[in-house]
């Protein structure tokens, strides 16, 4: 091993909760976050002996819509699964998912750098219940909280085609963005309903080892990202030395900024799969598929394309789209000419401009402050060497070859300059400093 190549492969397992008002096969409220434990249960989502599971219709549409979103082709035959594993905040003893025939599959989502990461399927399951660590009478217990189970989940499955933590974080924000512009979930990780797996292994992209790790439960862009940079460390480490790695699954610890073990990673054959008895396959016509896609608003990279073609910079119009008001109202202002719309662009995100006011307010201020940037090119200089000083991993990082980290640092002059630099200058200055990019 220490002869060959080790490349980073990444792959995603990313879990949203669906929007909907009632959980996948129940009529209990799909709203677990912050209700008193145990509360919105049923026979059905406890798992009780007899009681029988009735699909979600608003759920599985969701699911639609979101694979549409990814670029999908949608199945017109689909079924549900049974899923085996024997888990304490798992009632039933298994749980209803999908295995070989999902709503969706074929899709991909494209990076800034045009790179497609392939989506191999999205499909509708279950959630699980909670575990509550806590110490009762002085003693350590773990209690079950099963007001989660039963909540439409969703699960987008990748291909292993990200390559490194920047890449990973970058289309996990990609698709976090998506469903939150379709509405079909929240994606809140701070309440927990959006989940990040990450599976991790080193070797041949093009004749993938045989192992992967698997990181689970991660609700945080940064936390993933400092798992995945620390568990390439790990592997590496361990390849180098000659060991054999397996299948295995592990947890962050954010305290101890380290990956921690927790079981050796189930196969598919282990989960036993086989079609749910208790619902019928479903057919979906193309008539709702239709209906599904005529639904889609106009999607965020879309919008980017949109913004730059009114002559705003992609830096900018990444950050205006976040902005439903914001894209609006600079729709609206680039109807005057006379107005510098990417000028007007950087005003807004660097907070020195409401967009959220009148358009007639908008143009007022812009008039008052587009006489105000700063030019002064030893100045700005200056300040750039300053956050140069204080910014050596970026801009070692632009330098080996990451171009994104420009913006960054460009960033960081505007914000000492409160936003006033000009910033073609900043680009132009920094671009000379630091030379081009390998």
């Amino acid at each position: 091993m220490k002869n060959k190549k080790l490349t980073t492969i990444i792959g995603f397992e990313i879990h949203a909760e669906l929007a909907t008002k009632s959980k996948m096969f129940c009529g209990c409220p799909a709203d677990p976050f912050g209700k008193t434990p145990n509360t919105q249960t049923c026979p059905v989502c406890l798992g009780l002996p007899g009681a029988l599971p009735v699909a979600n219709q608003k759920a599985i549409e969701y699911t639609i819509k979101l694979g549409l979103a990814l670029n999908c082709q949608i199945n017109t035959h689909s079924k549900f699964d049974r899923k085996h594993y024997f888990y304490p905040d798992l009632a039933k003893g298994y749980q209803i998912s999908q295995y070989d025939q999902p709503f969706c599959h074929s899709g991909h989502i494209t990076l800034d750098s045009s790179k497609k990461i392939r989506i191999t399927r999205v499909h509708l399951e279950e959630d699980t219940g909670k575990l509550l660590h806590r110490k009762i009478n002085g003693k350590e217990a773990t209690l079950v909280d099963f007001n989660r189970s039963g909540v439409p989940l969703v699960e987008i499955v990748t291909e292993p085609d990200l390559r490194s933590s920047e890449e990973a974080k970058e289309m996990l924000k990609k698709v976090h963005h998506l469903i939150r512009t379709i509405k079909v979930s929240g994606a809140d990780m701070e309440k927990g309903s959006m989940r990040l797996e990450a599976n991790i292994s080193l070797g041949d992209p093009d004749n993938l080892p045989n192992y992967k790790v698997e990181v689970k439960n991660v609700n945080s862009f940064r936390f993933i990202s400092n798992a995945i940079d620390y568990e390439v460390k790990r592997q590496k480490k361990l390849l180098e030395k000659g060991e054999t790695l397996h299948q295995e699954t592990r947890g962050w610890n954010q305290k101890l900024k380290q990956t921690v073990s927790q079981r050796t990673k189930e196969e598919a054959a282990d989960y036993r799969y086989f079609p749910e008895p208790d619902i019928p396959p479903l057919a979906i016509s193309n008539e709702l598929i239709k209906k599904i896609k005529a639904s889609l608003p106009v999607l965020p990279d879309q919008q980017i394309e949109e913004l730059i073609a009114l002559g705003i910079e992609k830096r900018y119009a990444k950050l205006l789209v976040k902005n439903k008001t914001w894209v609006k109202s600079i729709k609206n202002i680039s109807k005057d000419k006379e107005i510098d719309i990417n000028k007007l662009a950087n005003f807004a995100i660097n907070k020195r401009i409401n967009l959220s006011q009148s358009i007639e307010k908008v143009k007022k201020d812009f008039a008052k402050l587009a006489q105000k940037g700063i030019t002064d090119v030893p100045l700005i200089s200056a300040t750039i060497t300053d956050v140069i000083n204080k910014n050596l991993k970026a801009v070692n990082d632009y330098q080996k070859g990451n171009v994104n980290t420009l913006d960054f640092i460009i960033g960081q002059v505007m914000q000492k300059t409160k936003g006033k630099a000009n910033p073609q200058i900043v680009k132009k200055i920094l671009v000379e400093k630091l030379g081009k990019s390998q």
